[in-house]
């Protein structure tokens, strides 16, 4: 909230950027049954540091620390596994491809939207397309059922 406060949006990154690690944290002491340094009898595993995530978000590019364990099965609900850019870009993404916007110009406007520091690929906007893609293949192939 004080980062809010001070910077006003252009502190809505790093906003982001406390409120998502501040829940992984959360999210991982609940996983393991126990706070950082309690000893716990339902303790499920042990917290073994982080690991930095950068994604590209509506906000800009925002660096996130995702929790680890051991093991290796937990993942933060609020990241997806091996995203780099948030759905609500992708979606932005593919809508200008689909509308039959060149790659380079998709990256010129996000770069003017998201800061010139954006380090967006032609491959990352043929991707988003191709994923709207099948969505729509999927829509156009299904079954309409009986007609009344």
């Amino acid at each position: 909230n004080a980062v809010l406060l001070e910077n006003g949006l252009d502190g809505a990154g790093e906003a982001l950027r406390i409120l998502v690690n501040e829940a992984a944290k959360i999210e991982r002491s609940e996983y393991l049954g126990a706070a950082p340094y309690e000893r716990s009898a339902t303790r499920r595993d042990y917290a073994n540091g982080f690991k930095p995530k950068t994604m590209l978000t509506r906000v800009g590019e925002v660096t996130f620390q995702v929790p680890q364990v051991r093991s290796g099965d937990f993942y933060p609900s609020a990241l997806e596994k091996g995203a780099r850019t948030d759905q609500a870009v992708n979606l932005a993404l593919a809508e200008m491809y689909v509308q039959g916007v060149s790659t380079r110009r998709v990256i010129d406007v996000l770069q003017r939207l998201l800061g010139p520091e954006i380090a967006l690929s032609s491959a990352q906007v043929s991707r988003a397309a191709a994923k709207l893609d099948e969505g729509l293949a999927a829509w156009r192939e299904r079954s309409l059922g009986e007609a009344p």
